[in-house]
């Protein structure tokens, strides 16, 4: 039995190499673009983004419009489509343990330019420092866009409250 416990979490501390498994959300009157890292291991199992049940990303979105938190992955792609959002994430494929945006290691940054051309995106979001710094070092020069950093709505950023986060984050609703 304690064999099997340290060789499970042995095996959780590797790195495994991941490819994004869903496609980015926007159409043609997306105007602002939310990057993230890469999908957590509940986002994976979930199929759709920010899948972890503490992430605040859709409680911050349905709240800065004040609508109802989306369920299905059609209610939240109808949420961020009516309000000219688009999602996607920096990386779409890397070494990673886990869900640990700072595991990451060999990452491909997502071809940004495609959505780009295909969307009048006006300004780029990062949900977190990472993005944003990952997205400095990997896609700023190809898009020539800044990004704009907010605070992440990850559970592991627990020091910042919902009310904090419904603040900062009311900046994209100026886009």
């Amino acid at each position: 039995m304690r064999q099997k416990k340290e060789e499970k979490e042995a095996a959780e501390n590797r790195h495994v190499h991941v490819t994004h498994p869903f496609l980015p959300v926007y159409d043609s009157r997306s105007r602002i673009l939310v990057l993230g890292t890469f999908p957590s291991v509940k986002s994976r199992e979930n199929q759709f983004y920010y899948g972890h049940p503490r992430n605040r990303f859709w409680k911050v979105i349905a709240g800065l419009w004040e609508e109802r938190e989306p369920e299905t992955i059609a209610e939240k792609k109808a949420l961020l489509l009516n309000h000219g959002i688009a999602l996607w994430d920096v990386i779409v494929s890397c070494d990673i343990i886990g869900s640990s945006d700072s595991s990451i290691r060999n990452p491909v940054p997502a071809p940004l330019e495609q959505m780009l051309s295909q969307a009048d995106i006006r300004q780029i979001f990062g949900n977190g420092r990472k993005a944003c710094q990952l997205y400095d070092r990997y896609s700023r020069q190809k898009t020539g866009k800044d990004i704009v950093c907010l605070p992440s709505t990850s559970p592991a950023n627990a020091a910042c409250s919902l009310e904090r986060l419904l603040e900062e984050w009311a900046v994209i609703k100026d886009r």
